[in-house]
């Protein structure tokens, strides 16, 4: 270990081989706008020569950023966030940040020891999913006076930075296309809204929509599916096989919604003929469904894009102001829905 050790480069190694002085090497990392592009090339060229990793870590010792950014979103199985960590991630990228990722499995105490973690990784700044969490993150938050952003939702009214959708709207949206097409027999399949502060606003905004037109949900008809397909395509299969069955599902995400179709084919029912299906996200894949999903569409690359790029603006300028920043959604119509006969 001892020899490796004496083997690995440091910026004087660098700065010897570039032919330049030690500070320019640490300019070009630093302040790259500021030095020649031949002799950035230069010290890239000796860089890659000499394997040389710059220690992050010490840097932060002497009070300066670590150019990473913690990301915890509630799950990376499938392709929910999958969107908007990618857009935030070139994001940040493109302004010169890292991104560190974490995963609390929809349990925010598990979230708050997540933060504890990076925030032990000294990042500059955590991004997090929705503006649900517990009072020891958001204390913890306050106590370390660390820039946090919420992206994917978005109030008015919130304390920190968010970017994102209202999903009461998306819900509404969703309960209005399957009125507008004379449904009124309609079933709900919806992750668990605990610690869901997304799937929760978006059944009450449904809810609301399907009261204001005076239908009334059976409870046989109100099931709870986990983000799986498996497990959505089960729970759906069970409301289908009672009878009378709706006419119509309204899905909580398009995970869900995908399970649902399944669901149909499994018992055979005709979808849109027998069964129309509507879900909320409009995720990769969505479209080429056959036939393709009828779904809120959540502009989950915008979302990411304008949180990257806001929040990196934030923590290198120091900016306090608490951005509040609201993305349209669209009905996006495919062949999942139809007018009841």
């Amino acid at each position: 270990m001892t020899d490796i050790k004496r083997q690995k480069s440091d910026i004087i190694d660098v700065a010897r081989a570039a032919r330049v002085s030690p500070s320019t090497v640490s300019r070009s990392f630093n302040h790259p706008e500021m030095v020649n592009p031949a002799t950035r090339k230069k010290i890239d060229r000796a860089v890659k020569k000499l394997g040389y990793i710059r220690n992050r870590a010490a840097q932060t010792m002497h009070g300066r950023r670590s150019g990473t950014i913690g990301l915890i979103v509630p799950t990376i199985n499938h392709t929910i966030f999958s969107e908007v960590i990618q857009a935030f991630s070139d994001a940040i990228d493109a302004a010169g940040f890292t991104l560190l990722i974490a995963s609390h499995g929809y349990d925010l105490d598990r979230e708050y020891e997540m933060m504890r973690k990076l925030l032990e990784h000294r990042v500059d700044g955590i991004a997090l999913i929705g503006l649900e969490h517990t009072d020891a993150s958001f204390n913890l938050i306050e106590q370390q006076a660390i820039p946090a952003i919420a992206i994917w939702n978005h109030d008015p009214n919130s304390t920190m930075a968010c970017v994102g959708a209202d999903n009461r709207e998306a819900g509404r949206m969703a309960a209005q296309h399957l009125l507008s097409f004379g449904h009124r027999e309609i079933g709900l399949i919806f992750p668990q809204t605990t610690g869901n502060d997304r799937a929760r606003q978006r059944l009450e905004g449904a809810i609301d929509a399907l009261d204001t037109a005076g239908v009334t949900v059976p409870a046989s008809w109100h099931s709870e599916a986990p983000y799986s397909i498996a497990q959505a395509k089960r729970a759906t299969t069970m409301v289908l096989e009672k009878h009378p069955r709706p006419t119509a599902l309204l899905c909580g995400n398009d995970v869900i919604a995908r399970g649902a179709l399944y669901a149909a084919q499994k018992t055979g029912i005709k979808v849109p003929e027998d069964l129309s299906v509507i879900g909320i996200g409009d995720f990769k894949g969505s479209e080429d469904l056959e036939p393709g999903l009828t779904t809120i569409s959540i502009p989950a690359q915008d979302i990411g894009t304008i949180a990257g790029e806001n929040f990196a603006r934030m923590i290198t300028t120091g900016d306090t102001e608490i951005l509040r920043f609201k993305c349209d959604l669209s009905c996006v119509v495919r062949g999942t829905t139809a007018a009841r006969t």
